[in-house]
């Protein structure tokens, strides 16, 4: 097996990442790395904190230049950070001591991969939003569809009462919504540019760093801190928190399917389900469980993500390389996600022929609160737990015991599905109008 599934020929439509798994590679990361140190250089050409004539040919050679990842790693090995060997690499190649002698002017490793990861976080961001709105849109169409499809709700495991397959696509879909709106606050807040030094303090850049900081978020179309936050890891927490919960949004949704799935209640289609290698009856349930497998793989790797993000002093090695270890992982991991909902959405569609047990126990709560009609409630509740254990004890379904013993009670408000769905049809409705809204 590969070190990361997500890098894995074996296991790719498995745990497909779609576009964002370009993001995640080496050369992607020396590519926003290099864009990093060439805006720098222009900005500082343009306050004249270095010549105009090398800024001008650094952020040239930057678009230009391809460097080897494999060539840094004897580097990065030793330095614990790719950046003193990228900047050796990229002054050699411009071909140019003069000019070359002024990239990275003032700059330390963290300020620019630390910035380099957020033009890829912002660009993982953009996808995973576009992905998510396609699941949403998906949602809506199964819910808009089956607002009004009966279909047993279930607590404990166990039958309770009526609900709607749409009602439940909303369950499905609202948490996908509410992320979608906190996204414009969660990109306004934390993709940000990192610009202060070795320690914080900002003293290579000299006495304009403050502006220098404001002028490269502006050319590279991120936040200004106006601060640093080498080891105030918020903003990389609160997008990894951000996607962790993607995650399990759509783990909530592989665990119904699976669920609904199970022999003897079979409530969904798997149109394409996995085949067992020697059960030729099995369609098993796979995409879903991808979902399961990925939502417990987030909230792990978000533990130690938060486990890392406290750092010892203006600087902390550790803490900053176990970061690099669970983000990308995080990242692929809602990418993955996001592809196979849309995957299992595709092929799903409800089963569902009856709401209940044979012999409609499912209906009690419903009977429970149409007896206070003819008895106060504490009887009505007693009277109807009685007529639910006859009716387990005799195989009596409950409508007959309650057209013996009451049969002037209207038994289609209580036994009647489109009668017992409180406002399930109206919760899958709202959610078609919010998904309209985004």
């Amino acid at each position: 097996m590969a070190g990361s599934v997500f890098d894995s020929p074996l296991f790719s439509k498995l745990f497909p990442t779609g576009e964002a798994g370009r993001l995640f590679t080496d050369a992607a990361e020396i590519r926003a790395m290099m864009l990093v140190e060439g805006t720098l250089a222009k900005v500082q050409g343009e306050m004249g904190i270095i010549p105009e004539d090398s800024a001008a040919l650094i952020h040239r050679s930057s678009l230009e230049i391809q460097i080897d990842p494999g060539a840094l790693a004897e580097a990065t090995g030793q330095n614990g950070v790719s950046v003193p060997g990228l900047v050796a690499a990229f002054r050699k190649a411009m071909e140019a001591p003069e000019h070359a002698q002024f990239v990275h002017w003032g700059a330390t490793s963290q300020d620019i991969i630390d910035t380099g990861l957020m033009l890829r976080l912002r660009q993982v961001l953009t996808l995973l939003t576009g992905d998510a709105q396609a699941v949403l849109k998906r949602l809506a169409s199964l819910a808009s569809a089956h607002a009004e499809t009966p279909m047993a709700a279930r607590t404990f495991g166990q039958y309770a009462n009526v609900t709607s397959f749409g009602a439940q696509v909303a369950e499905w879909g609202n948490p996908l919504i509410s992320l979608l709106e906190e996204f414009p606050g969660l990109r306004e807040s934390c993709l940000m540019v990192s610009l202060s030094g070795a320690t914080g303090t900002g003293v290579t850049y000299g006495p304009d760093a403050a502006k220098l900081r404001a002028k490269m978020a502006d050319a590279l179309r991120l936040g200004d801190p106006e601060r640093s936050w080498h080891t105030d890891r918020t903003p990389v927490l609160r997008i990894a928190d951000w996607l962790v919960r993607i995650n399990g949004a759509l783990a909530k949704l592989g665990e119904d399917v699976i669920a609904m799935s199970l022999s003897g209640i079979d409530e969904v289609n798997l149109d394409g389900g996995g085949a067992s290698s020697t059960l030729p009856q099995k369609q098993n349930p796979v995409a879903a469980s991808s979902l399961v497998a990925l939502g417990h793989q987030a909230r792990g790797l978000e533990a130690t993500l938060k486990v890392a993000s406290v750092h010892k002093h203006q600087r902390d090695g550790a803490a900053w390389f176990t970061e690099w270890l669970v983000l990308p992982q995080i990242c692929l991991g809602a990418a993955s996600a996001l592809t196979v909902a849309k995957q299992v959405l595709d092929r799903l569609e409800p089963h569902i022929e009856t709401v209940g047990d044979p012999l409609g126990l499912i209906h009690a709560e419903t009977l429970s609160y149409a007896l206070v009609a003819q008895m106060p409630r504490p009887e009505a509740q007693a009277v109807t737990k009685a007529l639910c254990l006859e009716a387990r004890e005799t195989g009596t379904q409950l409508q007959d015991l309650i057209a013996r013993d009451y049969p002037d009670l209207d038994k289609a408000a209580v036994f009647d599905p489109m009668q017992t769905m409180g406002h399930a049809p109206e919760a899958a409705r709202a959610f078609v109008q919010r998904v309209k809204k985004l």
